[in-house]
């Protein structure tokens, strides 16, 4: 028996490549498949099955190309209803992968088809389950996802996902090990361990949803408790995911590689997206794009951030980069890209064209101005990262709502904006300028360098102004 979790850490996403006796089962896999038949290959095996655990919202699967390529049959749990030829399990359903057998456990919740699949080794013991967005370690799937298709309120959903754990997932054995769909990062639950591999024991010790006393409406009022909105790109995933997409391999041959006067000519039907790192694009950059860097959270802020999913991007990457990028919005659905600037910001530099820049500052300058008596500084963390800890009476605008609260910014003052580390507070200051903000600044380094400096910060654990020194 071979279990190998291929996970994706940019998508905070765990496929499985499941082995036995020269057959395959793949469950989960990513837009790009053919890691999987090379694997599979490797091992001179055959790819039997190709399992989705439900219908994800948060990234683009390659089941349908995964099965065109191999012939292997998509499996959902019961009452999923895609629009292509699938195989839909009935509840215990069972399916044999050499001397494995595998499953189906209809655990809804999450999502109405939302599966759970049980892995039995070859002696008939329960081994593993593979649970999706149902279960993961320290949190369960959040409700409020599939409302709309599943004609229910999100505490109808929370209630029905209490069930199913407790029914299907809680009796089984401590000693199973847990394998889920996503690990902390992911916008599917709240507050997801940023391990991704746990024994279902731990899970009933640790999590608090597995609680052994705790009712059901208990359950429903802290599984809904403090759910953010999700990502706006998130119906259109389901919708790929349940109809079907273009091959990613087709997506990569029609993008094409523009010289600096085709891709200014394209830009005024497109967005720039530039992928580079922050500084670089502080330094220079062509005027009106957007910055998110590629070795960031790169895929879910494009999907928080470009609310479009159909809109044409224009790209600059850094050299050698531009298929990954490409490869990397075509996971969560952007597949309008159109193409690079080929050479980088340099050939743009070169022809002539003009660049924009944006300033930063270090935190020890960011302390000097704000001990002058500068007051114009927002703090674009997460809502849990600011209530933890932030500099006293510096308010907090989440980059995730950006678009919704772009008029609460300053736009004619100067303001200093910050993150944790400097990653979102570039992505906040390049979306601002591109809307007419040209007075924003970012602090390098962000809140971890600013905990360093003497500025107050103010803890909830400690409820007073304390020096972070």
């Amino acid at each position: 028996m071979k279990i190998e979790q291929i996970y994706t850490g940019c998508l905070a996403q765990g496929a499985y490549y499941i082995e036995s006796n020269g057959e395959v089962a793949i469950i989960d896999p990513l837009r790009e498949v053919q890691q999987y038949i090379d694997k599979a290959t490797a091992d001179n095996a055959k790819i039997k099955y190709i399992f989705e655990t439900h219908f994800h919202a948060d990234f683009v699967s390659g089941h349908l190309t995964l099965s065109q390529k191999t012939n292997a049959p998509v499996v959902y749990g019961p009452t999923a209803q895609p629009t292509f030829n699938a195989h839909i399990a009935t509840d215990g359903e069972e399916f044999k992968i050499g001397d494995l057998t595998i499953v189906a456990l209809h655990t809804p919740g999450h999502t109405m088809e939302s599966t759970t699949y049980l892995l039995r080794d070859e002696n008939g013991k329960d081994h593993a389950i593979f649970s999706g967005d149902t279960l993961f370690l320290g949190d369960v799937g959040r409700p409020d996802l599939a409302q709309k298709a599943a004609h229910m309120t999100q505490e109808e959903l929370a209630a029905t996902l209490y069930t199913s754990l407790r029914t299907k997932i809680m009796p089984l054995a401590d000693d199973v090990i847990v394998y889920p769909a996503h690990g902390a990062g992911s916008a599917c639950g709240k507050n997801l361990s940023k391990e991704t591999v746990g024994t279902l024991g731990e899970q009933k010790r640790t999590n608090y949803a597995l609680r052994a006393d705790m009712t059901v409406e208990e359950f429903v009022k802290e599984v809904t408790d403090g759910l953010l909105p999700p990502p706006a790109y998130f119906p259109e995933n389901v919708r790929l995911n349940k109809e079907g997409y273009e091959a990613i391999d087709t997506i990569i041959e029609k993008n094409k590689a523009f010289n600096a006067t085709e891709f200014k000519q394209t830009a005024d039907e497109a967005l720039i997206l530039d992928v580079r790192d922050a500084d670089s694009f502080g330094k220079a950059h062509i005027p009106g794009s957007i910055f998110i860097g590629i070795d960031g959270g790169f895929a879910p802020w494009v999907g928080s951030l470009i609310t479009d999913i159909n809109q044409p991007i224009i790209l600059v990457t850094p050299e050698g980069r531009e298929q990954e990028t490409i490869t990397r919005l075509s996971r969560v659905g952007y597949d309008n890209t159109l193409g690079y600037l080929k050479g980088g910001i340099q050939s743009w530099i070169e022809s002539g064209f003009e660049t924009d820049s944006i300033q930063r500052i270090t935190a020890t300058e960011l302390e000097t101005l704000m001990n002058n008596g500068e007051e114009s500084v927002i703090d674009v963390r997460k809502p849990g990262e600011y209530t933890s800890a932030h500099i006293e009476k510096v308010p907090n605008l989440p980059l995730d709502f950006i678009n919704e609260h772009i008029s609460d910014f300053p736009s004619q003052k100067t303001t200093y904006l910050h993150c944790a580390g400097g990653y979102r507070s570039m992505i906040a200051a390049s979306i601002l300028k591109a809307r007419g903000f040209h007075n924003m600044i970012d602090v390098i380094g962000g809140f971890g360098q600013i905990k360093n400096t003497s500025l107050p910060i103010v803890s909830e654990e400690c409820e007073s102004s304390c020096s972070a020194k």
